[in-house]
């Protein structure tokens, strides 16, 4: 039995699997908001998991941002009070026993690789599209972390082949300008949707009402349409992975797996693209059970 933790902005999430993957136990509460009260909850929900099904063989934990090897700090956490924190150490020395931390997105295409949807697929490329974007590479079954923990960060990358009217792009909380979160995030959705028309409206709303015709909601559908799919070809022709899993929100929206294919195809340097993209077969679960399998990974 393995445990994972899903380390989210508004609610962490305890797991237990069993060694065919099933649930066995799950249990969620609100994120506490500060550090040393977040750590306590973890051990706490890891405690409680434990009293229900008994010993794990080990913990892992999908956590916001990523562990810096250079330093061992977190940074990049939206989280914002675990960035420059020892918290894999800290919640070692609270539990009293090892764990492994991994980027959420990592941890999606991890579980999505081992028993969810991109099951057989030798190169897999996870996609977060929340109210952030992230990314996660998996090949031949092994996370690919890079030499300095930053591979696969895909909202970091300025938005490919812009027009005149993307360039330089909204501003990023990072610093930079037209990063791909601040595009195909569900918040940069409604941000460019809002932009367009001066209505503020829900990711969702604007697709409910794209459907009903709307033409300035449209085109707002189609211009994020056509910068995922440029965002999906310039992942292509870096690592070419065999399928696209996407997670987050705007996962749900089912227009896009009919149409990124034709966008990413007219992008790519190939005489030919004929890779999957597809939902995430666990949805908002996928974190959970990826951290539970870190330690095979």
């Amino acid at each position: 039995m393995r445990i994972g933790i899903d380390f989210g902005g508004t609610k962490i999430e305890a797991a237990a699997l069993d060694a065919s993957g099933a649930f066995i136990a799950r249990i969620r509460e609100p994120n506490p908001g500060t550090y040393d009260a977040a750590i306590s909850l973890v051990a706490d929900l890891i405690a409680r998991v434990e009293a229900e099904v008994g010993p794990a063989q080990s913990v892992g934990l999908a956590i916001p941002g990523s562990l810096s090897p250079r330093t061992g700090l977190i940074r990049n956490a939206n989280s914002i009070y675990l960035n420059g924190r020892c918290f894999g150490d800290d919640l070692e020395a609270t539990l009293g026993r090892p764990v492994r931390l991994a980027n959420d997105a990592n941890c999606l295409a991890l579980s999505e690789s081992a028993d969810g949807a991109g099951v057989g697929a030798a190169s897999l490329f996870g996609v977060i599209l929340g109210t952030g974007c992230g990314g996660g590479l998996v090949i031949d079954g092994k996370l690919v972390e890079g030499a300095h923990g930053v591979a696969a960060e895909i909202g970091h990358i300025s938005l490919p082949w812009p027009s005149a009217d993307e360039a330089p792009g909204p501003a990023c909380w990072c610093g930079l300008h037209g990063c791909l979160e601040t595009w195909v995030s569900g918040t940069g959705f409604q941000r460019d949707h809002e932009a367009a028309t001066g209505r503020a409206r829900t990711a969702q709303a604007i697709v409910d009402v794209a459907r009903a015709g709307d033409v300035q909601a449209v085109a707002a559908l189609d211009r994020y349409i056509d910068r995922l799919g440029r965002a999906l070809a310039m992942v292509v022709n870096l690592a070419d992975p065999e399928v696209f899993v996407l997670g987050g929100g705007m996962s749900n929206v089912d227009e896009l797996y009919d149409r990124l294919p034709q966008v990413v195809a007219r992008h790519v340097f190939s005489d030919h693209w004929d890779g999957r993209i597809v939902p995430a077969k666990w949805g908002d679960s996928s974190g959970v059970r990826g951290a539970a399998r870190l330690w095979d990974a």
